[in-house]
C-alpha cells in the first residue's frame, strides 16, 4: 500500500498525541470492522479550541488522520472545527488509499463527538450534521 510522505510523517511523528486533563470535550469513536479507535480531547476558551490532543489505537492511516485533524482544528472556532470534513483531512495528507478513507471519517466523527460533549456539558442541545 502506498502512503504519501505526509501520511508517513504524521504516522512516524504524530502531532498532539496524548490526553488533556480536565478537558472541555472528549469524543471517542471506533470502527468495529477495522478495529481502529480514536479519542479526541479539546480545551476550549470562549468558542475557540485552544488545545487538542488525541489517542488512537489503529493503523498508520488512522494515526496520521488523527494527527493531521488535530493540527487543522487547533486555534479554530467550534463552528470551523465542526466543518472540517474527512475529505479535507485526506487532502491535507496528500491523499489516502481508498481502503483507508474510513480513517479520515473517524477523525471527523471524533471531532463532532468532542464538540457535542462540550455543548452537552453546558446544558445545550448537541449539534447535528
Amino acid at each position: 500500500m502506498d502512503y504519501s510522505a505526509k501520511v508517513m510523517d504524521h504516522f512516524l511523528n504524530p502531532r498532539n498525541m496524548g490526553s488533556i486533563e480536565n478537558s472541555d470535550g472528549i469524543g471517542e469513536v471506533g470502527n468495529a470492522k477495522c478495529g481502529d479507535v480514536m479519542k479526541i480531547f479539546l480545551k476550549i476558551e470562549g468558542d475557540r479550541i485552544t488545545e487538542v490532543k488525541f489517542q488512537t489505537f489503529g493503523c498508520g492511516a488512522a494515526i496520521a488522520s488523527s494527527s493531521m485533524a488535530t493540527e487543522l482544528i487547533k486555534g479554530k472556532t467550534l463552528e470551523e472545527a465542526w466543518r472540517l470534513s474527512n475529505k479535507a483531512v485526506a487532502e491535507a495528507l496528500d491523499g489516502l488509499p481508498p481502503i483507508k478513507v474510513h480513517c479520515s471519517m473517524l477523525a471527523e466523527e471524533a471531532i463532532h463527538e468532542a464538540i457535542n460533549d462540550h455543548i452537552r456539558k453546558k446544558g445545550l442541545e448537541p449539534w447535528i450534521d
